[in-house]
């Protein structure tokens, strides 16, 4: 796989780009945000590993300009920042996973691999339960024909929950799938993004798809069949 790593500290880019290319991977090496930035919109890669603190053009910069024209290169972050609301704010910038500095390089590697597994699925382009419609290749979703405005993560975590229409998911399942974490008993980041997700697919709909199944996790379901509330109440705790 092509590999562009973005790391401004010498050393670590390094150390990375030999680890990787052990493991059989292409690997580009960049320092500098502007040449970054060149090589994503001019090259095809499988997969960024971004630094946030490149010099000339910032890491934050160019994922946004990624996603504005890119949905489908996945995006690894490499950041030292550990509050929560950083790391909520990159993935809702469009980031499919992100490493805290330090980090090892078996965890690094193992990320890489699941990112680089979801990219080689071969997928349904378009998605339906019941009026609801999700366009991977267009990134649109719509209910009864009214488009409706999703974050790239919001996006993320209903095309997860599409591709398990009628299936009960977990907690633990959507953080692995979706935010690619093992399962954190203190972040409630998956109830908020449901909660956001049901005001934006339900809110205007009588027939609410997305419910809570009870001391499990939740399913998308235009079913009757009892899974939990029919009108959940909100999860988010906020």
């Amino acid at each position: 796989m092509r590999i562009l790593v973005a790391e401004d500290d010498v050393s670590l880019g390094n150390f990375v780009s030999k680890g990787l290319e052990a493991e059989q991977h292409q690997v580009y090496l960049s320092h500098s945000g502007d040449e970054v930035d060149y090589l994503v919109s001019n090259e095809q890669y499988d997969l960024l590993i971004l630094d946030l603190n490149l010099p000339r053009v910032d890491g934050v910069q160019i994922l946004r300009r990624v996603r504005a024209h890119n949905d489908s290169l996945p995006v690894l972050v490499l950041t030292a920042r550990d509050k929560i609301e950083d790391r909520v704010s990159l993935l809702d910038l469009g980031a499919d996973d992100y490493l805290a500095k330090p980090f090892s390089f078996s965890e690094l590697a193992a990320r890489v691999r699941a990112l680089l597994r979801r990219r080689s699925r071969p997928v349904e382009d378009i998605l339906h339960v019941s009026d609801l419609e999700l366009n991977r290749t267009e990134h649109r979703v719509t209910r009864s024909g009214r488009e409706i405005d999703l974050s790239p993560k919001e996006f993320a975590l209903l095309e997860y929950l599409m591709s398990n229409a009628g299936r009960k998911v977990t907690r633990a399942m959507i953080l692995e799938r979706v935010w690619h974490h093992s399962f954190d008993t203190s972040t409630n980041v998956v109830d908020v993004y449901i909660n956001y997700l049901r005001k934006k697919i339900d809110g205007r709909s009588s027939l609410k798809l997305i419910r809570t199944a009870r001391g499990i996790g939740y399913v998308l379901s235009d079913s009757e069949v009892e899974v939990g509330d029919a009108h959940p109440e909100d999860d988010s705790g906020l």
